[in-house]
């Protein structure tokens, strides 16, 4: 009887906390569905073959578009992620895997505050150290800039996917005579390497729409950039600077943009995803 009793309490308890599991979900889901579909349908009448290949008009003038602009957030978020993903990860594998003693734990204490850090500090930080030492805006500055702010995301999630592989592979990889900086590498890392891409992506999805560090760092521009020592346009950027214009074309201009951006984001998230999803072997050279 009081195995039946205890049998239906726990058959409650699961039922409660999978009801609220998906009533949590489901409102986590409601504003972000609204926004995308705000976006969409405000967005999509700007979409045209012009607004894709054509840098900004004439302002006033309807017409023109953000090739320039997607072109920059191009350049950012791959100048950034050379600069950012390989020191991210690099941290992240040595605090999750050498990581237990005073140093790491001031790695982790200073990563966390990184991590909060407004990202107009980050900027004026990369003003003061980059902007002024070159004595220009460029694509570089905005880079560094946005490296700083993915770091301490793809350190985090690094860290925690790679304390997720079971110890077991550690020890049976060391058993068979395989050094610690081997077994790291080629089985740890390669076994943890789904969430440490998703960290990866998460950390580009939060750079591609910043816009307070780029106005300290790239200034932006009108036309297509051909050095990364000079100002470069983002289509964060360029959303902004569209909102503060009093037309509708470019309030309507300024929704397409925002669509791109998402788009783009969507794009590199599946695109990674489909490039890196093979299943971790086991198998390692000695």
């Amino acid at each position: 009887m009081w195995s039946k009793t205890n049998y239906k309490i726990r058959k409650f308890k699961d039922r409660l906390i999978i009801s609220l599991t998906v009533l949590c979900v489901i409102l986590a889901i409601i504003p972000l569905t609204s926004i995308l579909i705000e976006v969409v349908v405000r967005g999509l009448p700007a979409i045209s073959i012009e607004f894709l290949t054509s840098p900004p008009g004439v302002i006033g003038q309807a017409g023109g578009g953000i090739a320039n602009a997607i072109q920059g957030t191009l350049i950012l978020i791959g100048l950034s992620s050379l600069i950012g993903v390989p020191l991210g990860v690099l941290a992240g594998v040595y605090l999750a895997e050498f990581g237990d003693n005073p140093f790491g734990r001031v790695i982790r204490f200073f990563n966390d505050v990184l991590m909060q850090m407004p990202s107009i500090v980050i900027g004026i930080f990369v003003y003061i150290l980059v902007v002024l030492a070159l004595g220009r805006f460029s694509s570089l500055a905005g880079a560094v800039a946005l490296s700083i702010i993915m770091l301490p995301i793809v350190v985090k999630t690094t860290e925690e996917s790679i304390r997720l592989v079971p110890n077991l592979i550690r020890e049976a990889a060391l058993g068979l005579g395989l050094r610690r900086w081997r077994v790291t590498l080629s089985i740890v890392v390669v076994a943890a390497k789904s969430g440490v891409i998703t960290g990866i992506m998460l950390a580009v999805a939060r750079i591609a729409g910043e816009t307070a560090p780029l106005i300290m760092t790239v200034l932006g521009n009108q036309w297509f950039v051909s050095s990364l020592f000079e100002p470069i346009d983002a289509i964060p950027l360029r959303i902004w600077r569209l909102a503060l214009l009093p037309y509708d074309y470019a309030h309507q201009q300024g929704w397409g943009a925002a669509l791109v951006l998402i788009t783009i984001v969507l794009v590199l998230n599946v695109a990674v995803k489909a490039l890196t999803r093979t299943k971790f072997s086991g198998r390692v050279r000695v």
